[in-house]
């Protein structure tokens, strides 16, 4: 019964998160275009994402007529539950251990899921635009795992272990993942723009050539479970890159300190690049990614294990 009330509270930690992010997102647009951003709706603007929040959900639901009925409801309730299944393996309380111990296969394993939700949203939908943004999905995200997983593989061989405890307690204030891992770091960084599908790798919902994407048919609350789960795998992704690189977890603001900083460098790379084209993305991680991380992966085999 504990463990299901420490498991709530922190799934309800992570959506008022995601709420207050996707404020500051706004806010820092803004500034970056040389305006406000919401300001209006209670001191600052606070309110705006509860505004937001009850709009959406107090909306009519639409239903297609030549929709999937099923895979159209359940993507947005599978990918909303990745993303707290995610948030659930950072390793806050010592008695997950369990899910701890294989952190890292847990993490590639959860993550790798996501994939099918974007593939059935853009499916079900029955429109060619929301198809082509999911089959774009599909394919840059499986692209990038490869890359991803050979980065994290660097890691757990400089590391030596598969759990995230220890990544994050042996590096407090010391950060030598970062200083040893600083050319594969980021790599790791523009890995997760493009497996969260932020701009300027947002191939998904490309708005000048598909609308909004694979999301295009969703309204009302089925859309705001996509906006959770796509922002809250964001703040998920800025705490394990945290983790991996900076550490942390035995000094707690050492980590938020860090996720905050790589969660705001993802809001700043979208006022500051345009889209890239979809053959460059792609050839970024297959002529580019691949072979360096590739490299660095057996560079550090060879320096860690002859040491």
């Amino acid at each position: 019964m504990t463990c299901f009330i420490s498991i709530l509270i922190n799934d309800v930690c992570l959506l008022l998160a995601v709420a207050f992010f996707t404020l500051l997102e706004r806010k820092v647009l803004g500034y970056i275009q040389l305006r406000k951003g919401p300001n209006k709706v209670g001191y600052m603007g606070l309110f705006q994402p509860f505004a937001d929040a009850i709009k959406l959900f107090s909306k009519e639901r639409v239903q297609l007529l030549s929709m999937n009925y099923l895979f159209f409801m359940f993507s947005p309730i599978f990918s909303l539950f990745l993303t707290l299944l995610l948030w659930f393996l950072i390793p806050v309380w010592k008695s997950s251990f369990i899910f701890s111990f294989f952190g890292v296969f847990l993490f590639l394993c959860v993550s790798s899921l996501s994939v099918y939700s974007t593939l059935f949203a853009g499916w079900s939908s029955n429109s060619k635009y929301a198809l082509l943004g999911a089959l774009r999905a599909v394919a840059q995200t499986i692209s990038y795992e490869v890359s991803m997983v050979l980065t994290l593989f660097s890691c757990l061989i400089v590391v030596g272990s598969f759990s995230f405890f220890y990544y994050g307690e042996i590096q407090n204030f010391l950060f030598f993942n970062f200083f040893l891992l600083s050319p594969i770091f980021v790599v790791w960084l523009i890995t997760v723009l493009a497996e969260t599908n932020r701009a300027p790798f947002d191939f998904a919902e490309g708005e000048s050539e598909l609308v909004s994407g694979f999301n295009i048919e969703y309204g009302g609350g089925s859309f705001a479970l996509l906006f959770l789960a796509e922002y809250g795998s964001i703040l998920v992704m800025g705490v394990f890159s945290s983790i991996l690189f900076f550490g942390g977890l035995g000094f707690f603001f050492v980590c938020i300190f860090f996720s905050g900083l790589i969660s705001f460098f993802i809001l700043w790379v979208r006022g500051s690049f345009p889209r890239m084209r979809y053959d460059r993305l792609m050839l970024l991680t297959w002529k580019g990614f691949l072979p360096f991380s590739l490299f660095f992966f057996f560079f550090s085999i060879a320096v860690c294990w002859g040491v």
